[in-house]
């Protein structure tokens, strides 16, 4: 069962244990029941009728206005890549080194199946729960490839769009810091280190699975979304592990034999964030070893990505026109009769994981609202009227309004702390309802209220990452709840692949135990920050609608 208000996933049995924690089956668990989010309503909440009184409600008994799927922080990854820098791992106990980790995980050679796996879920005829309504629009909230390349986004646009998938890169075995013969034991190796066993499975209990790794990187056959989808821009897109920028010397390194193993001696600690943001190519300088070169390794500009989605019409364009292939921009609109969705792109150009925007998209993204607003506020607090019909607007990002707000001197010419920015302009469009966001790999659902109440306010929704437990997706209906008042209900969605592994051996296998080697992560599995609470899941957010529907 998918959707997890019929079921959950969790900790089951232990199924082996390390020196610091067992490692542990995901088990299926009762549904989570959906909570009544009321922070925007005020007095409309009598209206409301008996979606207010926090009894769930059964399908049909609301009006659908629109229903999509919300997926994010996908990351697949070239996982042998040699402009990637694993050993960083190693300084998570820093914290100058905290922007730049995690730079690998247990799973990752496993996440083209786990999105194999999401894509079948979501082609599996799913109805919302509040409406019944089917999904018609999945939406992508950036960082869908893990480093920046070209060979990331050909595998990405296979697994959506279906074809072919060849996960693997470099040489026909496996060559990276999962090898038995890697120089470094600080990394999960499936197939068991010879002599003394790897820190996951020492201390964690992670198993010994021969073959695995070979078995991953096979080529498979994806069937690719049924539904039309919508491309958004993050920061791992075209950025070194989502922070460096692709310098000459690194973008050298992606398709040459060095692979570094260790930071160079005398390395400087204390500018370890803007090193790799600025100078990356540092970070080559230590001991090396040599695999296999691939030139399909080479960087993916944003212009390339842009033009990898498709230089047709939609649905295969996946929203981004010709205006963004012309303009190397990646800001666009999808619009349907009842609602406009609004893409943007945070990423900053010049380098770090921050929010970025700059002028000229914020210029694009106010004219674009004015558009379907009848009326709006200006920034200086005047209404003004448009003359323009009313529709509800529903924004993507990658970056959301509570996530690392840059406060650096940006030289790309985006703007320091564009988040607050951001939000205070969609503030100004009442009949912005929803602002879908990810990059942080937490599930979260904020109500952002409107300065000084001169408005209705907006749902900001974070939804958690494929790559990361708990490994899901998130369903979004907006509905007509009656008495004036819009429903926007989330209902979390776990990819269909078995809650047991089994032998890891087809594509929903490893698809399963993707999962619960996430689920296992130090820090970042079951129980995590990741998992959000209750209230941040399956939850029916209201506000009022604004304006009436026709």
């Amino acid at each position: 069962m998918p959707l997890t208000h019929r079921q959950t996933l969790g900790p089951g049995d232990v199924l082996s244990t390390g020196t610091q924690a067992p490692y542990r089956a995901v088990a299926p668990g009762p549904g989570e029941e959906h909570v009544i989010r009321t922070e925007l309503l005020g007095a409309a909440g009598a209206g409301a009728g008996p979606i207010g009184d926090g009894r769930a409600l059964p399908a049909g008994e609301r009006r659908a206005i629109a229903c999509v799927a919300h997926m994010t922080d996908l990351h697949v990854g070239d996982v042998q890549s040699p402009a990637r820098f694993e050993f960083i791992n190693r300084e998570f106990r820093d914290p100058r080194f905290a922007e730049l980790i995690p730079m690998q995980r247990p799973q990752e050679a496993l996440t083209p199946h786990a999105l194999a796996a999401l894509v079948r879920t979501l082609n599996g005829g799913l109805a919302g729960p509040i409406t019944g309504a089917a999904p018609e629009l999945v939406l992508t909230g950036g960082d869908a490839i893990d480093n920046g390349q070209h060979n990331e986004v050909h595998t990405l646009l296979r697994l959506l769009d279906g074809g072919r998938v060849d996960p693997n890169s470099g040489a026909p075995d496996y060559e990276g810091v999962q090898s038995v013969d890697w120089p470094d034991d600080f990394f999960w190796v499936p197939d068991g280190r010879p002599g003394t066993p790897d820190m996951f499975a020492r201390d964690f209990g992670y198993p010994v699975l021969p073959g695995l790794l070979q078995r991953a990187l096979l080529p498979f056959e994806a069937p690719g979304l049924r539904l039309p989808w919508l491309g958004c821009h993050g920061n791992h897109d075209s950025l070194c592990q989502g922070v460096g920028q692709m310098t000459p010397g690194l973008q050298e390194a992606l398709v040459a034999r060095r692979k570094p193993i260790a930071l160079p001696d005398g390395f400087d600690r204390e500018q370890a964030h803007d090193t790799f943001v600025h100078q990356p190519e540092t970070f080559l300088a230590g001991p090396t070893v040599n695999v296999t070169p691939d030139a399909e390794r080479r960087h993916c500009s944003i212009g390339e990505y842009v033009c990898a989605h498709g230089g047709g019409t939609a649905p295969r364009n996946h929203g981004f026109d010709e205006r963004n292939r012309r303009e190397l921009t990646a800001f666009h609109v999808h619009d349907t009769a009842p609602v406009r969705f609004i893409v943007l792109d945070t990423a900053c150009p010049g380098g770090s994981a921050d929010l970025c925007m700059d002028e000229a998209q914020l210029g694009w993204l106010e004219d674009r609202l004015a558009e379907v607003h009848s009326s709006y506020r200006t920034a200086d607090g005047p209404r003004v009227q448009t003359g323009a019909e009313d529709r509800l607007v529903v924004v993507v990002s990658h970056h959301g309004s509570y996530g690392p707000l840059s406060t650096r001197p940006h030289a790309d010419g985006t703007i320091p702390g564009a988040g607050a920015r951001l939000l205070s302009t969609l503030l100004r469009f009442d009949n912005v309802v929803l602002w879908l966001n990810g990059h942080t790999h937490i599930h979260a659902v904020h109500a952002r209220s409107a300065p000084r109440g001169e408005g209705h306010g907006l749902w900001e929704v974070t939804t958690a990452s494929l790559v990361d437990w708990p490994c899901q997706a998130r369903l979004v209906e907006l509905f007509d709840a009656g008495g004036g008042v819009l429903g926007i209900a989330s209902t979390m969605i776990d990819h269909d692949g078995p809650a047991e592994a089994e032998h890891a051996e087809t594509t929903l296998e490893m698809a399963a135990l993707h999962r619960e080697l996430a689920a296992n992560f130090p820090m970042a599995g079951f129980g995590s920050a990741l998992e959000g609470t209750r209230l941040d899941r399956n939850a029916i957010m209201l506000r009022p609608m604004g304006f009436a529907l026709p």
